[in-house]
Formats: structure tokens, C-alpha cells, sequence
């Protein structure tokens, strides 16, 4: 309860002093993210670079055989694999799906000169790199330090606090242990607001366009409502009933968006530009990931890719714990491959499409796609896309259901992860109490509704994301060196032909424990 209403307080007080000083919260939010950038440049470029090695070395080598809990896999291998793409990405991830290259367009990185046709090529490329490998390595880290620890170690606790008692003996319930899980819940809060206004606003245009309804902030909340109301009763059912429907829901929608828009716009050069951007992503994907800019000023490295990886960081130890309680008879090199491979290919896949139609339309003087974003808005630039489209105004009905549900999927799966840090000694197979669910449901409704409210700028909200994912990149260092430690511990002396064998037999290991400690 403590740990509740302190989270509650810090972040409605500041959405309060956000909205009445607005100019000083921007000036200073500025600054603030300009210096974490600068600073923690080197070393966050070289965590998200390393990520992708330490994870990919992890599932090739006799460790990725171990069985994360016993008995068999509690989902299909999709249904698993939707419902943790989902808990990684956010709705707003089909509005970046039509915009991202532009912003890359205006603002190339390796020096390109902007608007240039070398910029032109190169902006889906690193679309890719953004949301690519090393964004789900480091969701990877920390979901699989997080699975042993349950699964394996059988640790009680599905907080972030809990798995690092376990690892240096800080307790849980100590000054440390509540200030990690403080900074949890205000990340969450703070990164759910953000994706959640985003969506809100885009939504409330395009329907706007539809039906000529006004873009006003009571259309806004009656969206944000709806859509509450969907993933509370999606909370309440339960992981099987609700999260699992939803995830299907969204997952399949968002397919056949994609595919229709394959089919039914420019198809050959959909294919061949997302082939031509992902061999350019991966043939300088060393440089993309290491450009520390040392003799220009660092202002995309800054701006976009030290960006990225701080957002991604500051989403990892949700993901972690969600990716946790469905990933449960499921094997490290499972979780490993279904997060890289999966994780990349399905956004890849949707990304590639809706980008290189975007990108058709703007080559084709069609739709002046960097323009419009830059004068009016990215809401409404998707609105045109979309209307080029044969049957454009029934896709763009279809395009704002499967946003609805893309955004109450993922706040039940924020939800579930702000209740079980709330909920002390959780144990394997146990979920927090319909109860406290249905609280959070209602908490993560209020703060984005007083964000509109009092207007309060949206990239000071970021910034304090960005600035509480810092600490996390301490803390995911700490998961990984955890996991190295309770590997040697329990399976250092074991065959990597007999792993599978002595994971069948869960009190071989623990008498195999009990004797090396």
C-alpha cells in the first residue's frame, strides 16, 4: 500500500506541475535529456550491442536447453509468442508503422546529408535497426534472469525488487528494494501515458475524418474510456480468458491490415524495398549500432538511438515479468529465439509494409508524407495514406478497431505487471487479485485522462521516462550477472548432453545446488 500511494502521488503531482508550469518543464525537460544522452551515450550503445551477443551466445550454447519450470508449455507457441510481442509494443506502433521513415528521412544518421536520396535509402533500414535485434536482446535479458529466478530458482516475487534480493541479498522490502519498484511503476505509468495519448489523438482524428464527429478532448476521453472499459473486463476475466483473446484479436488484425495493404498497394516494391533495407540494416548493423558521431555532434546517435534503447530499457523489466508468467515449461533457447526471431520478424514484416507503401505514396508525389507530418500532424498524414487505398474509409474503420484493441491489450498487460509488483511474495502459478487488477485498470485510465486535461507537454512526460530507464540499465547488468552466476551454480558441472535429462528431474538440481553451496 505504501509503495502505491507514494507511485500515485509523484505522478499525479507531476501532471499538476507539468500543466502550470509548462514553458519551464519544457525548457528543463530539454536539458535534461540532452545531458542523460550525452553522458550515457557510449555505455548504452555498447549494453544494446553486447545484449545481442551475450542472448544469442546464451541459446546456442548447453544453457538454452533448460526447461524454465516443469511440465509442458502452458500456451501454443503462438498464442505465447503473440501475448509477449504485444505485452513489448505499444499501440502507437501502427501509427510509427506508417511515419517512422520520414523522421529518418529529415534527420539521416551516419552523417547522410537530410532529404538526400542516400537518406531516402537508408530510412527504412534503420526503422529496422530501431526495432530490430538489439531492442529484443534487451527485453531478452531481462526476461530470461527473470524466468530463472521463478521458474528455476523457484524465488517467490515477480517484482523487480525480488530478483535482485535474490542476486545481492538487498531485500525486497528494503529502502533499495522500494525504490526499484518505485521507479518501475512511474516508468510504466509514464511510458503506457505516453503511448496511450499518442494513440488517442490519432484515433480521435481519423475518426473525426470518418464521421465528421468534432476532434475535441471530450472525444478523446469517451476513446480512452472505451477502450478502458474493454481491457478492464479483459483484466478482470483473467490471462486465459481476457489477455489471451485479445492478443489473437490484435494479432490477427494487424496481419490483415498488412496483407491487404501488401495485396492492394504497390506489392513489387513493397518486397523489394524491405529486402534492399533489411540487407542494408544488416550489412552495417555494427555501424549503426557503435555510431558514437566523435567528430560531428552526435545529434541523431543523441536524438534517436540512445533514445530508443533507454525506451526499450525502460520497457525491459515489465516485458520480464510478463514474458515470466507465460513462458512457464518453455525452454531458455525458446524464449531467446520466439523474442529475436519472432519478435523481429512480426514487427519487420508490418513495418516493411506500412513504411514502403507510405514511402510509394511520397515517391510518387502522392501523398508529401515528411511534409504533412512536419506542418500538420502524423494523424493526419496516415488519414491520406489510408484513403488511397481501394476501399480507404472501410480500411480506415478497420485500421481504428484494431488500434482499440492493440491499445487495451496492451494495458492489461501493463496492468498485470503493475499489480504483481504490488503484490508481495506472488509464487509460481498465482496472479495478483482480480481485485487489485481492476484498481490498477482504473489508475492507469486516470493519469493519462488528467495528461490531456491539463495539456501537459508530452515530451517532458518522455524525458522522465528516459531518465528512470537510466537506473534500469544498472539493474538489467545486475540480472544478467545473476543469471551467469546461478548458471555455473546449477548447471556449470553438468554435460551439455545430460541437461535435458537432470532438467526432468528438478531434485537433482537442487540437491546439485545444496552441494555446491
Amino acid at each position: 500500500m505504501p509503495l502505491t500511494l507514494i507511485s500515485l502521488s509523484i505522478i499525479f503531482l507531476s501532471v499538476g506541475g507539468l500543466a502550470a508550469f509548462p514553458k519551464q518543464s519544457i525548457a528543463g525537460a530539454e536539458q535534461v535529456l540532452y545531458w542523460c544522452t550525452t553522458i550515457f551515450a557510449s555505455p548504452v550503445l555498447l549494453f544494446a550491442f553486447c545484449s545481442s551477443i551475450f542472448v544469442i551466445g546464451l541459446a546456442l550454447s548447453k544453457y538454452g536447453k533448460i526447461r524454465l519450470g516443469e511440465g509442458a508449455p502452458e500456451y501454443s507457441t503462438l498464442s505465447w509468442i503473440f501475448m509477449f510481442i504485444l505485452s513489448g509494443l505499444g499501440s502507437s506502433s501502427l501509427y510509427w508503422g506508417f511515419l517512422d521513415w520520414a523522421y529518418y528521412y529529415q534527420t539521416p544518421g551516419l552523417n547522410l546529408p537530410p532529404e538526400s536520396q542516400q537518406a531516402l535509402k537508408f530510412s527504412v533500414a534503420y526503422s529496422f535497426f530501431h526495432s530490430g535485434l538489439s531492442a529484443w536482446a534487451i527485453y531478452a535479458v531481462g526476461a530470461v534472469a527473470m524466468c530463472y529466478h521463478f521458474h528455476v530458482r523457484k524465488n517467490k516475487g515477480l517484482g523487480l525488487a525480488s530478483v535482485i534480493e535474490a542476486i545481492t541479498g538487498c531485500r525486497a522490502s528494503g529502502p533499495v528494494g522500494r525504490l526499484i519498484d518505485l521507479l518501475f511503476m512511474l516508468c510504466m505509468f509514464g511510458a503506457l501515458t505516453i503511448s496511450l495519448v499518442l494513440t488517442a489523438t490519432t484515433f480521435s482524428r481519423l475518426l473525426a475524418t470518418l464521421t465528421g464527429l468534432p476532434d475535441t478532448f471530450t472525444t478523446q476521453v469517451i476513446i480512452i474510456l472505451a477502450v478502458s472499459v474493454l481491457f478492464t473486463i479483459s483484466s478482470w476475466v483473467g490471462m486465459d480468458g481476457g489477455m489471451k483473446r485479445l492478443s489473437h484479436m490484435v494479432c490477427w488484425g494487424v496481419v490483415a491490415l498488412t496483407i491487404y495493404i501488401y495485396l492492394a498497394g504497390p506489392t513489387q516494391f513493397i518486397t523489394s524495398n524491405t529486402l534492399s533495407s533489411l540487407g542494408l540494416m544488416l550489412t552495417n548493423f555494427v555501424d549503426m549500432s557503435l555510431f558514437t558521431d566523435p567528430m560531428g555532434d552526435g545529434k541523431f546517435t543523441r536524438e534517436w538511438t540512445v533514445f530508443y534503447w533507454l525506451w526499450w530499457i525502460s520497457y525491459a523489466p515489465g516485458v520480464a515479468l510478463f514474458v515470466t508468467r507465460v513462458s512457464r515449461g518453455r525452454t531458455i533457447r525458446e524464449v531467446i529465439l520466439a523474442m529475436l526471431l519472432g519478435g523481429c520478424v512480426g514487427v519487420w514484416f508490418v513495418f516493411g509494409v506500412l513504411e514502403n507503401y507510405s514511402l510509394h505514396n511520397f515517391m510518387n508525389s502522392v501523398v508529401n508524407v515528411p511534409g504533412v507530418l512536419s506542418h500538420q500532424g502524423g494523424e493526419l498524414a496516415i488519414s491520406m495514406l489510408l484513403d488511397q487505398l481501394p476501399a480507404g474509409r472501410i480500411v480506415m474503420t478497420f485500421f481504428l478497431f484494431v488500434m482499440a484493441i492493440f491499445l487495451a491489450a496492451h494495458m492489461d498487460a501493463v496492468g498485470y505487471a503493475v499489480s504483481a509488483t504490488c503484490t508481495r511474495d506472488l509464487a509460481e502459478g498465482e496472479d495478483p487479485a482480480p481485485a487489485d487488477r481492476l484498481f490498477w485498470c482504473i489508475m492507469l485510465t486516470l493519469v493519462p485522462l488528467a495528461m490531456i486535461f491539463s495539456k501537459a507537454p508530452l515530451n517532458t512526460m518522455k524525458t522522465a521516462v528516459i531518465v528512470t530507464a537510466i537506473p534500469f540499465l544498472v539493474v538489467l547488468l545486475l540480472k544478467a550477472y545473476g543469471l551467469l552466476k546461478w548458471l555455473r551454480e546449477d548447471y556449470g558441472h553438468v554435460p551439455g548432453h545430460l541437461i535435458e535429462e537432470r532438467n526432468a528431474s528438478p531434485d537433482m538440481v537442487a540437491t546439485d545446488r545444496q552441494r555446491v553451496g
